[in-house]
């Protein structure tokens, strides 16, 4: 039954990191500026990349319960941690390339008079490093509502 809670967690580091970008996109108007309608706005609180990164925030806050409720030296520990080691090269390398690429080629796109394609973006390393620091506060509350500290 403890293992939910590492769901619960992995779904509460991402919601915060979400509300972080949403919550900042307002106060910048720069939501507003993408955004025409409240589903677009949606759509750019939810679309990939971005301050902080909800992926990180929400693969550490997993991580760091399952390290709390089943031991940091378990194999379960060891699956989360090289799961998210995975998802933060990801993000910094891989989609972030990938989205640098993208709006070159969209660049290109839009010089030759031709409709842009989607972007998905990839984070920063600090925005990575906010990500994981919410997971981390994330994966301390629950640890402290199991009692573990």
């Amino acid at each position: 039954m403890e293992g939910w809670y590492a769901i619960i967690a992995f779904l509460v580091g991402f919601t915060l990191a979400q509300l972080w970008k949403f919550v900042r996109g307002w106060i910048t108007g720069e939501m507003f500026q993408e955004a025409k309608s409240w589903q677009s706005a949606i759509g750019y609180v939810m679309r990939s990349g971005g301050m902080p990164s909800g992926h990180t925030a929400s693969f550490t806050a997993a991580t760091v319960t399952l390290g709390v409720i089943y031991g940091f030296g378990s194999g379960v520990f060891a699956l989360a941690v090289v799961s998210l080691i995975i998802v933060v090269y990801d993000a910094t390398h891989v989609r972030y390339a990938v989205g640098e690429q993208g709006k070159a080629l969209n660049k290109l796109l839009k010089q030759a008079g031709e409709p842009e394609l989607p972007l998905v973006e990839g984070h920063t390393v600090a925005q990575v490093a906010v990500g994981m620091v919410i997971g981390v506060v994330v994966g301390v509350i629950f640890a402290m509502i199991l009692g573990k500290i």
